[in-house]
């Protein structure tokens, strides 16, 4: 996976990165190929929407610092955008891997993209047991209406918010309101890191060998001289 840049928010302290040093929190966003997943992040990162005809064609990765009230401090937190990459099954481990919490999103005027919902809260869950997922019905602003119907999704699957956040990236409707929201689900699930989190501890594990090996081969080439 390559990273492609983000444009620049200096007023927002919302940047696009590779993160030189691991953030604080990781929140990652999921669901069908133009559903608005980018365009949500860039409206609550950036204050303003651009539309745009083209897809995005890589993972991006944007860093934003956050105040957090209640610690008195700055936190960095990373969003992840699956970015043209939507495709069930073909997310590599590591877009899921050290995650805190997920923006699950549909597009209020393709039924399809509901339906598809499921098969990506499942293949999250083999990956990361227990992750809080944020349910987001996104582009209200072209059907009001769909804020009066129920969606059983949330209900269905426990790790997910009971509620459905109704958003429009394109007005800026409920946006700043879901990712306070993923933020915080973050921070609690981060206090306490699920056990059981299989993808994680193979991860972590192969960059422990990965390190011995490459402090043997140091040791090798020292002896060498």
């Amino acid at each position: 996976m390559s990273s492609s840049a983000a444009a620049p928010a200096a007023s927002t302290g919302a940047t696009s990165t590779t993160a030189e040093k691991d953030p604080d929190l990781k929140i990652i966003l999921l669901g069908d190929s133009a559903v608005g997943k980018s365009k949500l992040v860039e409206r609550f990162l950036m204050n303003e929407y651009v539309p745009r005809q083209m897809s995005t064609f890589a993972l991006t990765v944007f860093r934003h610092k956050h105040k957090d009230e209640e610690a008195g401090k700055d936190m960095e937190i990373d969003f992840w955008d699956t970015a043209g990459q939507e495709r069930f099954n073909s997310m590599h481990p590591s877009y899921y891997y050290r995650a805190h919490a997920c923006i699950l999103v549909f597009d209020v005027t393709r039924k399809v993209t509901y339906q598809h919902m499921q098969e990506w809260y499942n293949e999250m869950q083999q990956h990361r047991p227990g992750l809080p997922t944020l349910v987001v019905a996104n582009k209200i602003d072209v059907d009001m209406n769909v804020t009066n119907q129920s969606f059983k999704f949330p209900l269905k699957n426990p790790a997910c918010h009971q509620q459905v956040y109704f958003c429009s990236a394109s007005d800026g409707t409920n946006v700043v309101k879901t990712f306070h929201a993923a933020i915080q689900a973050a921070k609690e699930y981060k206090a306490k890191p699920d056990e059981n989190d299989f993808t994680s501890s193979v991860l972590e594990a192969i960059d422990y060998f990965d390190a011995k090996e490459k402090e043997k081969e140091k040791q090798e080439q020292e002896t060498s001289k």
